[in-house]
């Protein structure tokens, strides 16, 4: 719309006191630049006097402020957790310990099927506390838990097998497959929980163990139908049979066999976390060559032991596993601990399918056949490898260092090899000796069977008629 006067241009809009408001020059918002860059972008330009200097970052373990006080400081965090791990892992294997003189001789006065069915519901109960559980001593008690358990199933397992086949070369045979079940419990664990944990969280990898143990559980109370069984003699006891220096090296065999993996499981996770940043996947599956490889070890070993001799396979083992610790702080990334813990898996497996089927052979040879006992010392040996290992390897590396904690385990595999020649041909014991030592006792059943040997052949839940 036309202005009266003229045109909008020509009106004196400094002078009319209707005009806007109109800031000084020097007060006014300079205009914003109409320009297809942001404003913003001007300000980090290459130019090194316009360049404004970016904030300061809070500083990470890459940063350049001050590496070398950061390194120490991851270190001495991780130590730190490494102990706490150590205890975690270690009270489930001392508890163990502790139990397993209760139960082996439990074993020999109510049979075995008892113990080991209440062994898996204390397993189970305990998974269902871990599944939940969220304070350090929740978990530690649910740890120390699954120890009795442990104590119970392994014993009594150990103790049915070696009474069912009393035939040394079958024994062996059939102690190799259960103990490649082991190996699926004690070596698959850590890929098992680190990647289900990576994946679902802590309370998934639990849950499902839980269930396993009630289904198997439940098998055992359909077929085994645990019950109390007086039918056993009168065996050796703990103490005499601890007397007996082959058993004493073969026990030794087992725990110096395990204590190269029972030091690395709490320590090797956080030495890579510390090495090579590590994630809980690959954490986890360093340990998946041993676990696979430990189950072929203990199914071929098991017949292949009694052919070319069980104290030359341990002989072998031992000396293998100490070449696998010396190679293993070399690894620079997951891929280096492929085969070192694959041939450590391996000669483990040829230790345990060894070691275990001689312990109840020579209890044959120079004891009573009865097996509770026996099996409880053996589980200790192995417990005590376990509980040690988590036990010290805190402390170890927190003051000698993850590479010289792996020497030193395998100097004391090297040095403990040559003791397995004492049990190339163990003598037997005069087994009059034996009966003024020990009282057997006939409950109620009349046989012309051998009291004092292994030719009575006997299993819980089933009926013998002699």
């Amino acid at each position: 719309m036309p202005m009266p006067g003229g045109s909008a241009d020509d009106i004196p809009w400094d002078e009319n006191p209707l005009a806007p408001y109109k800031k000084p020059e020097k007060s006014r918002k300079k205009p914003k630049l109409k320009s297809k860059q942001p404003p913003m972008r001007q300000t980090y330009s290459k130019s090194a006097e316009d360049a404004v200097p970016r904030p300061r970052m809070r500083p990470t373990p890459e940063s350049n402020v001050a590496p070398s006080f950061q390194q120490s400081e991851r270190h001495e965090i991780l130590a730190k957790e490494n102990v706490l791990v150590g205890i975690m892992f270690g009270s489930k294997a001392l508890v163990q310990l502790i139990a397993n003189p209760w139960i082996g001789p439990l074993t020999n006065k109510i049979g075995y099927t008892l113990p080991m069915f209440a062994g898996f519901v204390i397993m189970f109960l305990s998974t269902i506390m871990f599944a939940f559980g969220s304070s350090y001593g929740t978990l530690w008690f649910a740890r120390a838990m699954q120890g009795i358990g442990s104590a119970c199933t392994s014993t009594s397992g150990m103790g049915m097998l070696a009474q069912a086949y009393p035939d040394d070369a079958e024994r062996g045979s059939a102690m190799g497959i259960a103990l490649g079940g082991l190996a699926l419990g004690v070596l698959v664990g850590p890929p098992y929980g680190g990647v289900l944990y990576q994946w679902a969280g802590k309370e998934l990898p639990f849950i499902l163990l839980a269930l396993l143990a009630l289904f198997d559980g439940s098998l055992q109370f359909l077929v085994l139908q645990p019950k109390v069984d007086r039918g056993e003699p009168e065996g050796s006891t703990i103490r005499q049979l601890a007397k007996d220096p082959y058993i004493i090296v073969a026990a030794g065999a087992i725990t110096i066999g395990n204590l190269g993996i029972a030091m690395l499981e709490p320590s090797l996770p956080l030495w890579m976390m510390e090495t090579w940043q590590a994630g809980s996947l690959e954490r986890g599956a360093a340990f998946l060559p041993a676990s696979i490889s430990y189950l072929i070890g203990t199914n071929i070993f098991g017949p292949l032991a009694h052919k070319i001799g069980r104290w030359l396979s341990a002989f072998i083992g031992l000396v293998v596993i100490g070449f696998c610790l010396l190679s293993i702080p070399s690894a620079t990334s997951v891929t280096g601990l492929i085969f070192p813990n694959l041939f450590m898996g391996f000669s483990i497996g040829m230790i345990d399918a060894s070691m275990f089927p001689l312990m109840g052979y020579l209890v044959d040879l120079r004891h009573v056949g009865v097996y509770g006992s026996i099996y409880a010392i053996a589980d200790a040996a192995f417990c005590f490898a376990f509980a040690l290992g988590p036990f010290f390897s805190g402390p170890l590396v927190k003051s000698v260092g993850f590479p010289t904690m792996m020497y030193l385990i395998a100097i004391i595999n090297f040095a403990y090899a040559p003791l397995m020649f004492l049990l190339r041909n163990p003598p037997p014991i005069n087994r009059e000796e034996d009966r003024n030592d020990t009282q057997v006792t006939n409950y109620g059943t009349e046989h012309d069977g051998k009291i004092l040997g292994h030719d009575v052949t006997r299993m819980e839940g089933y009926q013998y008629d002699y």
